[in-house]
């Protein structure tokens, strides 16, 4: 009987706490978006099986020598991963459309305003005693205003590791409902009028324009603002790679092989902090609806001031465009083009909104290193 009784003491089921019981439901859940529903499938299916695998009782897979811990700290703690990310996501990036209407960049910039809206958001819930958020995790909370998975996940292991869990499933669960939350944001701001604005037809940008684009882009913003200098030298360098014509392997290896393989640490290693004891928190509710808020805010700044631009433009932007300032490459943008549509079946925006939306993902590594630069 004495046999039985420690058989039993030593499974995981006679350990598991009602948390971690709740745990491998949400990475259940997790998996279930990722395989049914098809959103971020190739990060929430990772953050997922993650889950499940840390909250396994006994196995302490995600602490001290545990294999999904390693992971963690070799990749995400190092910073390692999102960095190789940002090289395949420049890699992949075609800064055509914002280099033939430069004045797109405004709406990428004025997207970010949710990041810093978000961030004072959450530091006035602190002030009145709704949450516990330091300034460093109100930072690293705004960060998913931005919709970009890597530099959210860059940002909170520099400045709240603790919650780098919630932050990383907010960001990439927001980026994949975009084109659930963005539309009725997108038509409450605009006119139907203003929705068939019929954009004219972008100028052919040149290689040489596409080559110095990155190498300028990456010395005027890290000489100013060197916090900023990792995220954004990886996106220039991937996109450096791509735009000179003479490393296609490399290239190629960076938009394929290289970006899955890390990929499949990554989500694992984001999987590794929805352990029961540090997700079930109330600040981590708190986390989930400033993030939606900062989203929402950034969205909505984007398309007024695409509105704005057009009091001062000879030639209109549909303010449809806007939308797409936030980092979802290029989702944002197939929604803008998307929704375009529905109001002027001539209207073909996709090119247009890919501006602002590569604009949004320097935006956002700019606003992340000054986050880490004032607050590291």
């Amino acid at each position: 009987m004495d046999k039985f009784s420690t058989l039993w003491i030593n499974t995981g089921l006679h350990q598991m706490t009602i948390g971690q019981g709740a745990m491998l439901l949400v990475g259940l859940l997790l998996i279930y978006l990722a395989i049914v529903k098809k959103f971020e499938p190739l990060l929430l299916l990772p953050i997922g099986f993650g889950a499940l695998l840390s909250n396994i009782p006994g196995a302490d897979l995600a602490v001290g020598d545990g294999i999904l811990h390693i992971f963690y700290e070799v990749g995400i703690g190092s910073g390692a991963f999102p960095l190789i990310i940002f090289m395949g996501v420049g890699a992949m990036t075609d800064f055509g459309p914002l280099l033939a209407n430069p004045k797109t960049l405004l709406l990428g910039a004025a997207a970010q305003f949710g990041i810093f809206a978000t961030l004072l958001g959450a530091i006035g819930l602190t002030t009145l005693g709704v949450f516990d958020f330091s300034l460093s995790d109100a930072a690293a909370i705004g960060i998913i205003g931005g919709a970009d998975g890597p530099t959210s996940i860059y940002v909170a292991s520099k400045l709240a590791p603790d919650l780098l869990g919630a932050i990383a499933v907010a960001s990439y669960s927001y980026m994949a409902l975009v084109p659930l939350i963005q539309p009725p944001i997108m038509r409450a701001l605009t006119t139907e009028k203003e929705r068939q604005i019929e954009m004219v037809q972008l100028r052919e940008v040149s290689t040489t324009e596409k080559i110095i684009f990155p190498i300028m882009l990456l010395m005027l913003v890290a000489l100013l603002l060197p916090d900023a200098a990792p995220l954004l030298g990886m996106f220039a360098f991937g996109n450096l790679m791509k735009e000179s014509g003479v490393v296609d392997r490399l290239s190629d290896t960076t938009q394929n092989s290289l970006i899955n393989i890390v990929t499949i640490f990554l989500g694992l290693a984001v999987g590794s902090k929805l352990m029961a004891d540090k997700f079930l928190q109330l600040d981590t509710l708190g986390i989930l609806l400033l993030g939606m808020v900062a989203f929402a805010i950034g969205t909505a700044c984007g398309l007024l001031m695409a509105k704005i631009m057009n009091l001062f433009s000879k030639h209109k932007i549909n303010p449809l465009i806007g939308s797409a300032g936030v980092s979802a490459v290029p989702m944002a943008a197939r929604v803008s083009n998307k929704v375009g549509l529905e109001s002027n079946p001539h209207n073909f925006l996709l090119m247009h909104a890919m501006g602002p939306n590569v604009a949004g993902v320097i935006g956002s590594a700019i606003a992340a290193g000054i986050m880490i630069q004032f607050l590291g």
